[in-house]
């Protein structure tokens, strides 16, 4: 059960990236966790899962979604989104979260440069 203490807050509220960059996401935590999720929601759909790390146990969405993996920094109290090679399919809404869902304020944004 988590408790009021268990709280998650992205870096950055929008991080911009050209296409074949690599682009990093990270939230930063409080608190002990038992699993991080990131999950990648396009305008007008639902969220969709991306990867979790439960235990230092990687689980991948059902198919994988290339190009994503994650970097969980217990040292630091923080979790990373790593996309690879960007591209304008990247475009999208990300959420982190400590269970399974996509409530909060665990936000970034990743747009193309004007």
């Amino acid at each position: 059960m988590k408790n009021a203490k268990d709280v998650i807050t992205p870096y950055s509220d929008a991080v911009f990236a050209t296409e074949t960059e690599t682009v990093k996401l990270s939230c930063n935590y409080t608190g002990s966790v038992e699993s991080l999720h990131w999950y990648r929601q396009y305008a007008g759909s639902p969220p969709q899962f991306l990867i979790l790390d439960s235990y230092g146990s990687i689980t991948q969405a059902n198919p994988p979604v290339s190009g994503i993996s994650i970097s969980h920094r217990k040292e630091d109290n923080s979790v990373d989104l790593i996309i690879s090679s960007a591209a304008v399919s990247d475009s999208a809404l990300y959420y982190c979260a400590l269970k399974p869902t996509v409530t909060g304020n665990t936000q970034h944004t990743v747009q193309e440069p004007d």
